[in-house]
């Protein structure tokens, strides 16, 4: 019996040994580049998918063992000395060059490797931990390397979560304050910066400075959306509120460009509805879902969604428009949260094209996905060159009002489905990103990812073109993603006024390159036509994104470095 035993083992074995090694030679005779370009799924499935596994356990059993030994909020206090220590040491060398983050710019949730950290000087900062929960304020408190997933896996069982949970899990805390980040309950509590009550930086004279609403508060609504280039973000407090078991989510199919508008802009409007999110996979053709927290639910109507071998979320969501019916779900909330993560929205299938095929799901679904940073550094340049001329991964914020004609825009100047719409309320803040007038303003988050299907795309011009509507309606751009604006046009954008006042006040010129100004190298790099330059701050979404560390932009989706 066990001689039986071990001659199967050994079968076995020799089978796989034998498979792999007619890989190598199957990809030896085609040539490794041509195999991650056309054929980039073998190297996906075969060895990223199995790394990413590995990751995540590590970072599993990592925050599991600090939490248990209550060690994060010991060590805080240390590493944010060594990090001060690293700002004065670069200050006594004599501020030579530009700081920036330490973190390996592959482990980002971006599609590019940040160039600029080769000629920076880069501050180790290793921040990863959630510090402490403070359920009588409703705050939890954390560090910027912080992940979604992360967060609300821990969150979760003491019976809290965030307000705002963007969706993909490795999209961190850092990225997503010092860009952006958005959900479905965006409606009603606004982007993820809108979340936070506080915010610890190391700023460029070493200095360790708290800013809040109330104190130092120029800070404080200028750090979103300012990439790292006013300090180094060590800690944020974040709003909790309590969490409930499900979501229950109504999906309803709507036809007609006109009417989906109407819809998506009614449910927006109603602050009884939790979540509220929209895909479009037509001009013409959308689903509309609303979701509100719950803790019953009717048990045969429960779908487990984030379950490795479910279809995947968007194409679940379909088979209500294609059966032109309606339907009611109840969906755990933490799966709901991260409802896009196995898929990264609708990325993966371009990447595996069969990943949502069922027999792929049962056998191989508890491995996917394959991790943003991990596809990032196995990246060639044929392949980065094929993502910049034939890939968008966008998100525009306009306001809702513009819904229809922002939908016409990227209809024409991209015609990529799905599109993916999530509404958020923009209050009249301080900081680069507010209304045009005086009043709170409903607005809405575009998102475009995938390859065009526009005959006259080309993507400096496309780009520019829609830039250039997004401007005209006094909307925004997520930073994670290509920019191709002139600083004029950025700066047109965005409201720069607090954010130079600060640079000038804290003496940051030396220490950090103005964001996008004249220290553009970092940022952007420069096209053959001298007319524009490209801000490259990510990807994402990939679309992220992972979000990362200070000195880092992210989609709510995906981050940047």
């Amino acid at each position: 019996m066990e001689r039986e035993r071990a001659v199967g083992v050994m079968s076995a074995l020799w089978s796989v040994g034998a498979g792999l090694l007619l890989l190598l030679l199957w990809v030896r005779h085609r040539g490794l580049e041509a195999v991650l370009v056309h054929h980039r799924w073998v190297f996906v499935c075969f060895f990223l998918l199995p790394l990413s596994i590995l990751f995540d356990i590590y970072y599993q059993l990592r925050a599991w063992a600090v939490w248990r030994l209550h060690s994060a909020p010991r060590q805080h206090a240390q590493r944010v000395r060594h990090i001060q220590e690293q700002v004065r040491e670069w200050k006594k060398e004599g501020s030579k060059r530009y700081m920036c983050t330490g973190r390996p710019g592959w482990l980002t949730v971006s599609l590019r490797v940040g160039k600029y950290k080769k000629t920076h000087k880069n501050i180790m900062i290793n921040l990863m931990d959630v510090l402490e929960v403070d359920s009588e304020r409703q705050v939890v408190r954390v560090e910027p390397l912080v992940s979604m997933g992360q967060l609300t896996a821990h969150l979760n069982p003491m019976g809290w979560t965030i307000p705002v949970v963007p969706e993909l899990d490795d999209l961190t805390v850092g990225g997503l304050i010092m860009g952006t980040g958005i959900e479905s309950s965006s409606h009603i509590y606004g982007l993820f910066q809108h979340t936070c009550v506080a915010y610890e930086l190391v700023l460029a004279d070493g200095s360790l400075v708290r800013c809040s609403p109330t104190e130092n508060s120029d800070l404080f609504y200028a750090v979103p959306w300012s990439c790292g280039t006013l300090g180094f973000l060590v800690a944020a407090e974040i709003k909790m509120i309590p969490a409930k078991k499900y979501v229950k989510i109504h999906y309803e199919p709507v036809r007609g460009l006109q009417k989906i508008c109407e819809k998506f802009t009614e449910e927006s409007k109603k602050k009884e509805n939790s979540f509220v999110e929209g895909l479009l996979y037509s001009l013409d053709e959308a689903v509309i879902m609303t979701g509100v927290l719950t803790d019953e639910a009717e048990q045969s109507k429960i779908n487990r969604i984030g379950n490795y071998y479910k279809p995947w979320f968007f194409k679940h969501v379909e088979k209500y428009l294609k059966a032109d019916r309606t339907g009611v779900e109840y969906i755990p909330s933490r799966h709901y949260y991260h409802r896009h993560t196995r898929s990264i929205f609708w990325e993966l299938q371009d990447i595996i094209p069969f990943g949502n095929n069922p027999v792929f799901r049962y056998l191989f679904g508890w491995m996917v996905p394959p991790k943003i940073s991990l596809l990032k550094l196995t990246q060639g340049e044929a392949i980065r060159k094929l993502y910049e001329q034939h890939h968008v991964v966008q998100d525009m914020l306009v306001p809702m009002k513009s819904l229809e004609k922002s939908i016409q825009t990227f209809h024409v100047d991209l015609n990529v489905y799905p599109v993916w719409l999530c509404p958020f309320i923009l209050p009249n803040n301080p900081g680069m990103v507010h209304p045009k007038g005086n009043e709170t303003e409903l607005y809405v988050d575009i998102g475009a990812y995938g390859e065009p299907k526009s005959k006259q795309f080309e993507a400096r011009a496309s780009m520019r073109q829609m830039e250039k509507f997004v401007r005209s309606v006094h909307g925004f751009q997520m930073l994670y993603a290509d920019c191709y604006m002139t600083r004029e046009e950025f700066w047109d954008m965005f409201d720069g006024s607090l954010y130079h006042k600060l640079r000038e006040e804290m003496n940051c010129k030396d220490a950090f390159p103005e964001y996008p100004g004249a220290a553009l190298q970092w940022l952007i790099h420069t096209p053959s036509s001298s007319s524009c330059v490209m801000v490259v701050l990510g990807c994402s979404r990939c679309p992220a994104q992972q979000l990362s560390s200070p000195g880092v932009a992210s989609a709510g989706k995906l981050s940047i470095e």
